[in-house]
């Protein structure tokens, strides 16, 4: 795998190799329930990601959003359709790819240090240069200081700044996040927004940004996915507009384009939430 340099020196930012195009095509994912019946998660999903494209995916709970990351990343397997990278049928782990989840994914008997090199050991990275690469991400994402101590030892957005720069160290042709600040307060969530731009804006790798927080996606993304209510499949496609760098995401949420955005995605994905939510009360009852 070509995702790192070893003889890198620490500090020195570069894009990701090749920026992978995602060609995702007439993908569908069936599951068997506890009392075998078929559930079909994701039906005939169609959507390609351009090289160095930050695509955001916005859908009702239960949509397939997830079920989406996990093809791409090679984790599970379509029961129909395909998944490519750089024009290679996904048929195992994806090369190339690092996975961003809800929960932190830390390891917890390791320090924050040890969890961020060990994407480069497992690279073939050599321990002292693994080592000095981690503690310079570290710094990256705001923790000098904090590399002996454990996850439990840190707050919530301290632990995602873990592991989002676990994340990037081996930059990965592609990004994979399913909700990464969904959990956090909302001054945390906007530091950790800008932050993710600013380090995207420099290492460019394709992105696949999984969200329920509609402004975030606006905010963040080149292209934002409505997904319909489950099974999952691509409603609408927006294109968003708004100049890049992107600056102050708290400063973006008040500017005329972005509410225009804002409103047009919002009109196709409240007719989905509410299928969703009437679905869902429909299957309690």
């Amino acid at each position: 795998m070509n995702a790192i340099h070893a003889n890198r020196p620490p500090g020195a930012f570069e894009r990701a190799e090749i920026a992978a195009g995602i060609d995702i095509v007439g993908l569908t994912k069936r599951y068997l329930t506890p009392k075998h019946e078929t559930f079909t998660a994701i039906r005939d999903v169609t959507l390609r990601v351009e090289p160095g494209e930050f695509c955001a995916i916005v859908g009702p709970t239960g949509c397939g959003k997830s079920t989406t990351l996990a093809q791409v990343s090679g984790l599970e397997r379509p029961s129909a359709g395909s998944v490519s990278v750089h024009d290679q049928i996904v048929d195992g782990i994806t090369e190339g790819v690092s996975y961003m989840f809800q929960a932190d994914a830390l390891f917890p008997w390791k320090t924050v240090l040890g969890n961020v090199l060990i994407g480069p050991v497992l690279l073939g990275t050599p321990k002292k240069e693994a080592t000095l690469l981690a503690r310079d991400w570290l710094r990256r994402v705001g923790l000098a200081g904090f590399e002996d101590r454990y996850p439990h030892q840190l707050s919530g957005g301290m632990r995602k700044r873990v592991a989002m720069a676990a994340a990037l160290i081996n930059n990965p042709r592609i990004l994979l996040m399913d909700e990464p600040f969904g959990a956090l307060d909302v001054q945390t969530k906007a530091i950790m927004q800008n932050e993710l731009l600013q380090l995207w804006e420099e290492l460019r790798p394709s992105v696949l940004f999984i969200t329920h927080d509609l402004d975030e996606a606006v905010a963040l993304a080149d292209k934002v996915v409505i997904m319909t209510s489950s099974p999952g499949t691509i409603k609408d496609v927006f294109h968003i507009d708004l100049p890049r760098p992107r600056g102050d995401v708290q400063k973006i949420r008040h500017e005329e384009r972005f509410l225009e955005l804002q409103g047009q995605i919002w009109e196709s994905l409240k007719d989905e939430v509410t299928r969703a939510y009437k679905q869902s009360a429909g299957a309690a009852a």
